[in-house]
């Protein structure tokens, strides 16, 4: 006669719990003067300034009435603008957002968007130099289709011809041993 040993088996769940959000729920909410002009400094800037390409972001009177729009825009990632698909590679010139900037916008905006009360808090705005024209370098390759290297290379930019609306572009690199590699998705 067989015996059976029933062994209890127990099951361990570990839940975390987690808002998303960055901004520790002790610590004060956001403001413009503390946190909020600075990654708009760090990030926006360039182009949201006056003479720039785009409507100003450099003071709070400029921020606040467009706040729920920038909320809209950094959580759907259309703002700061960067065409590469977060995930497919590190670039040394990425101007997205973190996550941890992106909460700090979320928080400040559903927090009401209080300006601050510490005057001293804010930073000094970005001064801006006019930007070179972006020239093609001479070794750079234009690639229409696919493209077999045979050997290593470096690659520092992408800059596509034109990527009809709704259609994206994958760069990606099949080693020898048929590993596919992603590279970049604009």
């Amino acid at each position: 006669m067989k015996s059976h040993v029933y062994v209890p088996i127990v099951l361990f769940l570990l839940v975390t719990v987690a808002d998303g959000s960055a901004h520790d729920p002790g610590a004060p909410p956001p403001t413009w003067n503390r946190e909020i002009s600075r990654i708009l400094y760090q990030r926006c800037a360039s182009c949201h300034r006056p003479g720039g390409e785009s409507f100003s972001l450099m003071t709070y009177q400029d921020a606040q009435p467009r706040a729920v729009a920038i909320k809209a825009t950094v959580l759907s990632r259309q703002m700061p603008p960067w065409g590469a698909v977060k995930g497919f590679g590190d670039f040394r010139n990425d101007t997205g957002l973190t996550q941890e900037q992106i909460s700090l916008v979320t928080d400040w905006v559903e927090g009401g968007m209080p300006k601050g009360n510490n005057p001293n808090a804010l930073p000094a705005p970005p001064k801006f130099t006019a930007v070179p024209q972006f020239v093609v370098p001479p070794k750079a390759i234009t690639v229409t289709g696919d493209l077999r290297l045979d050997r290593a290379i470096v690659l520092d930019g992408v800059m596509p011809g034109r990527i009809a609306q709704g259609k994206s572009i994958q760069v990606v690199a099949i080693r020898p041993d048929g590993e596919v590699d992603p590279l970049v998705w604009l």
